[in-house]
């Protein structure tokens, strides 16, 4: 009887823990959903006028994703610095690291945005040989990058407003911006309301709008509401700045190295062929959109470790990280069932050819055994973000990619001539050894005794 009755507030407990790491979780991942959901309506605007201006979009957009990488670290740098202050009850200084990312985001991104402006057309000339495409995508990227300083700025209120738990912000606040963009990419590409017509360009132009009309929301709700944690009322010590930066700088790393791995295995399918890369940039896309809920849990994760270190407890948080694991493996594995199940009535949404969905059935298979398996490094490599062990994260990533599963990659697929399949199942086990090296991290707790 007595073990009964120990079970019941246990019971409660746990369902305490799931239902505030879901609170935490959903508006972050209904603003990543939101966003992939916003890729696919601009790809589908632009790709009412060809298929080079569509091309054009997707190479400008692609050296975007490189050019936001190198500021991607500011949000989870002042995300854990956040939590942490959060955690310690110190409440007058907990937007000190938010003041820290601003301005380190205004150094960088600034000049960046000039270089990448004047370098643009060699840029893309790295990407694509295509003279047409480039010409599109140059115009396209220019007017991207020109907001590069409002997406550190942004990352960097993001980072904040999630590490005290206020990740609802979040969500609302993409929903403006993706209308902003929506309404001002459609006036701007085919040109209503008497402007000139931009086409492809329009898109980028689009895009920039809503993320200045975001910064304006994120800055004057900041200032509304985060000027008692000191937001904008005094000037951060140096040592917030090196915390910053030594939190900020391994993650962008990570990120940009990340996607140009990505590159390389597009790079290595071309090798086998055409089909084949077709067929990867379908799966690859379908798996980065699949994973977002284990992102986003891993996201609430990493304000939850954080403020348990900051009240000192590291049990609490190795408790946090776990139970973030269990719910992404649930979440993932719904997720992932219908790929595994029907990947043939999948793949048939998004190619046309009989011969490119068989090529792609086994691996959309794979791919969705991936998307569960992968749960534990989704959520503890950013919940290892939340306790200041970036330098951790980013040694494991980029280590097992480029060191293991690329090489491998190429072996199996292009000199053993395994092709897009065995490429597939080298992921699959990189994947699997991706979440037992993470698990492991996490469970020998030296995180713990990181000093933020």
């Amino acid at each position: 009887m007595a073990g009964c009755a120990s079970t019941g507030p246990q019971r409660r407990q746990l369902d305490s823990r799931r239902r505030t790491i879901l609170r935490l979780a959903l508006p972050i991942i209904g603003g990543m959903l939101s966003q992939s959901l916003l890729n696919l309506i601009d790809a589908a605007l632009v790709g009412s006028l060809g298929e080079i201006p569509l091309a054009g979009v997707g190479i400008g957009g692609y050296a975007t994703f490189l050019i936001t990488a190198m500021v991607f670290g500011l949000s989870s740098g002042v995300q854990a610095q956040t939590a942490r202050r959060h955690g310690e009850k110190a409440w007058a200084s907990r937007a000190m690291a938010l003041n820290a990312g601003l301005v380190m985001g205004l150094v960088i991104a600034v000049p960046l945005t000039l270089v990448c402006l004047w370098q643009a057309p060699r840029l893309m000339a790295w990407i694509n040989q295509d003279p047409a495409v480039n010409a599109e995508a140059v115009s396209y990227f220019r007017w991207r990058v020109v907001s590069l300083t409002p997406v550190a700025l942004i990352f960097c209120f993001r980072g904040y407003w999630n590490g005290i738990q206020r990740t609802g912000l979040y969500l609302r606040i993409m929903l403006m911006m993706h209308l902003v963009n929506v309404l001002a990419s459609i006036t701007l590409i085919f040109g209503y309301l008497g402007l000139p017509t931009m086409g492809a360009a329009g898109a980028g132009a689009g895009t920039s709008l809503s993320l200045f009309a975001g910064l304006v929301v994120w800055a004057g709700y900041s200032r509304r509401h985060a000027s008692v944690s000191g937001f904008l009322v005094s000037w951060p010590d140096l040592t917030t700045f090196r915390t910053t930066l030594r939190l900020a700088a391994p993650h962008s790393f990570q990120q940009l190295w990340f996607a140009a791995g990505y590159a390389v295995l597009f790079w290595i399918l071309g090798q086998i062929g055409t089909g084949s890369v077709a067929v990867g940039h379908v799966l690859v896309n379908l798996s980065l959109m699949l994973i977002l809920p284990g992102v986003g849990l891993g996201m609430a994760a990493m304000s939850l470790v954080g403020q348990s270190l900051g009240r000192r407890d590291g049990r609490e948080a190795k408790r946090w990280g776990w139970e973030a694991v269990r719910v992404a493996v649930v979440c993932l594995t719904l997720l992932g069932l219908p790929l595994l199940i029907f990947p043939e009535l999948v793949l048939s949404w998004f190619l046309h050819d009989s011969q490119l969905i068989a090529l792609g059935s086994r691996p959309l298979q794979l791919t969705a055994m991936m998307i569960m398996l992968d749960a534990a490094a989704l959520v503890l490599a950013q919940a290892l973000l939340g306790a200041g062990a970036n330098r951790t994260v980013m040694l494991t990533t980029l280590t097992l990619q480029w060191l293991l599963f690329l090489p491998v990659a190429w072996w199996v697929g292009v000199h053993l001539a395994f092709g897009l399949l065995g490429i597939w199942w080298v992921q699959l086990v990189y994947r699997v050894i991706n979440s037992l090296v993470f698990a492991l991290i996490w469970k020998r707790q030296r995180w713990t005794s990181v000093a933020l």
